[in-house]
């Protein structure tokens, strides 16, 4: 059905969505009263976590980061799923693209605040003085006789909810796009101004490289007999070197037996031409899109030659082809405040945190968290990045930081935020701040922040920010925890209570993450999906893993040795204690792929 566009150009709030943190702005502004507008360039809306097909999430994996829209999409998806989410090696989840897509329809056509117009095309905005005044959008199709409805929307706060910050250039919002020099921030990853200007591999580069997701079917029962490494046709000759043809394709595993085919080593990152993509030029736009496109489907086709059968095209969106690219860097707010790389390393060695962002008057400033380690794709070897891992919970995870509201604010534009991956952050923080959970939840940040404003008759930049705070802490159907305590996970029964009262004294925060305060007794999580009861000998591997000789719950699975992970804190800190085999029952996922057991909790 088209949309009704005489009841929708005065919006309150309008989102230009084509991201995840778009339709969790939208959603986040409707639910907290604001009357909404979300406009979309195609017919699906969740962005990397089903349009662009990016369906096995990284960061924000412990169940201390399982907070906001982010931890609600994800207890949604494993009641959704009916074989759960264990099924892939580089994640913790893996769900079919149509899953996120229907959870995340069925929430915006719940909210009566809310309308959706998919199917539309930035064309221009007017500013008046300090604001955007009015935005204009093409709705419906380019081609036949209407050419579609071009009206002019006149919303009182903006949203830029995009991958690439696309309202910026239209809107004279100053941004930042590609790199920044080490001599310019003190970033201990970023390159010397002398080698960024003086070596071409910078302008071929400006920004980290896109992937045209493509979605395989696989039958592993088929695969041929392993050759190390297969033969496969040039770009792709390399692609299986390091792991080998079957894990190089259940990395992305989904239900089903979908495979996300989002391969960096010589597979289908794309790294030519990308500044067509931000020339203003539809044409070159397009024609960037088609080759990365042609570019996924070579890879596919190639490694189905490489397993005789086994793989075929696979039906996600419909079809293989994701319905958009996945962009992980476009351009970036210029906003009040700059997250910069060494904002989000640890103070310290081993679980700990990056320091907490603060105000001019010392209070913290706070509003999602994220925890991945920086991640940055270019062709040739990986970029040398400051680390930021640490080992928890017998496997490694990312140490947690917290993103300011400022990030989030134009520094310019008085109604503008942004919701995305186009938040204020240099080049280098960029690949620790672009991943789809944190997304989700800058998102809902940002949305709540606009219903706030509304709500108080203020701008984003006068906007108290313990004021977002409280309402995201509080938040009736996906609270948030913008403060990062390892020990507190999204269902602790003091979850709230911790959080306010390290806004209140910052001292209760340790500088590795852990609550000071008072203790509480221990604290189990709930029960989920697919879990069951294994039974065997635990035993610690030496190398900050542990293993389960499996005595049951089957007869198959006797004896089987399983690496055991968990997300849980306390089944974590019990794990540092075990310095001997030690006979257990444990409630546990099984991920085949991973391979690993996912613990949650004892049974004794």
């Amino acid at each position: 059905m088209p949309p009704d566009l005489n009841a929708g150009l005065t919006p309150q709030v309008l989102v230009w969505g084509g991201g995840s943190g778009g339709v969790a702005a939208a959603l986040q502004a409707a639910r907290s009263g604001a009357d909404t507008l979300l406009l979309t360039p195609a017919s699906w809306l969740g962005g990397m976590l089903s349009a662009a097909g990016v369906c096995a999430p990284d960061g924000n994996e412990l169940s201390p980061w399982q907070s906001g829209l982010w931890g609600a999409l994800l207890r949604a998806l494993e009641h959704r799923e009916p074989s759960g989410l264990d099924h892939n090696w580089v994640s913790c989840f893996g769900f079919r693209p149509r899953t996120a897509e229907t959870i995340l329809q069925e929430w915006v056509a719940a909210e009566p605040r809310l309308r959706w117009w998919p199917g539309c095309r930035l064309l221009d905005v007017r500013r008046l003085g300090d604001r955007i005044s009015a935005v204009r959008v093409q709705v419906g199709p380019e081609g036949g006789t209407n050419q579609g409805e071009r009206p002019w929307i006149e919303p009182q706060l903006v949203i830029d909810g995009s991958d690439r910050g696309d309202l910026f250039p239209l809107a004279e919002a100053p941004f930042r796009l590609g790199w920044e020099a080490a001599e310019d921030h003190g970033e201990p990853s970023a390159p010397s101004r002398e080698r960024l200007t003086g070596d071409p591999f910078f302008r071929r580069q400006p920004v980290q490289s896109p992937t045209w997701v493509v979605m395989g079917q696989l039958d592993q029962e088929r695969l041929p007999a392993p050759a190390e490494p297969p033969d496969l046709a040039e770009p792709f000759q390399q692609a299986c070197s390091r792991f080998g043809l079957e894990r190089t394709l259940t990395y992305g595993r989904l239900p089903g037996g979908l495979v996300m085919l989002n391969w960096p080593l010589c597979g289908n990152d794309w790294h030519e031409g990308l500044e067509q993509a931000f020339s203003g030029d539809a044409l070159q736009d397009n024609a960037l899109e088609r080759a990365m496109q042609a570019h996924s489907l070579a890879f596919l086709a190639t490694l189905e030659q490489a397993c005789e059968g086994a793989l075929v095209a696979g039906d996600a969106f419909p079809g293989a082809l994701a319905l958009m690219p996945y962009w992980r860097e476009g351009r970036r707010l210029v906003g009040r405040d700059l997250v910069l790389e060494q904002h989000l390393l640890p103070q310290g060695e081993g679980a700990s945190i990056a320091a907490l962002p603060l105000e001019a008057s010392g209070a913290i400033a706070a509003i999602a968290v994220g925890n991945y380690a920086n991640d940055h794709h270019y062709p040739g070897g990986d970029w040398p990045l400051a680390p930021k891992s640490c080992r928890w919970g017998g496997r490694w995870s990312g140490t947690p930081f917290a993103l300011p509201y400022g990030a989030l604010v134009s520094a310019t534009v008085s109604n503008l935020l942004a919701a995305d991956k186009c938040l204020s952050v240099s080049h280098m923080a960029n690949g620790a701040t672009r991943l789809q959970p944190l997304v989700l939840n800058i998102g809902q940040a940002a949305g709540l922040a606009a219903a706030l404003c509304l709500r108080h008759g203020c701008t984003p930049a006068e906007l108290p920010v313990r004021t977002l705070q409280e309402a995201l802490i509080d938040d009736r159907l996906a609270p948030a925890s913008p403060v990062p305590l390892w020990d507190t996970p999204w269902h602790h029964p003091q979850r709230r209570k911790r959080q306010k009262q390290v806004l209140d004294d910052p001292s209760l925060l340790s500088p590795t993450g852990t609550w000071m305060g008072p203790a509480q007794p221990g604290h189990q999580p709930p029960a989920s999906p697919h879990e069951r009861l294994w039974q065997g000998e635990l035993r610690p591997d030496g190398q900050g893993g542990y293993r389960l000789r499996v005595s049951s719950p089957s007869q198959a699975e006797a004896g089987r040795d399983w690496p055991l992970i968990t997300l849980e804190p306390e089944l974590h800190q019990w794990l540092l204690q075990l310095d001997s085999p030690r006979s257990v029952r444990l409630i546990a996922h099984a991920n085949p792929w991973g391979p690993w057991l996912r613990a949650s909790r004892l049974t004794d």
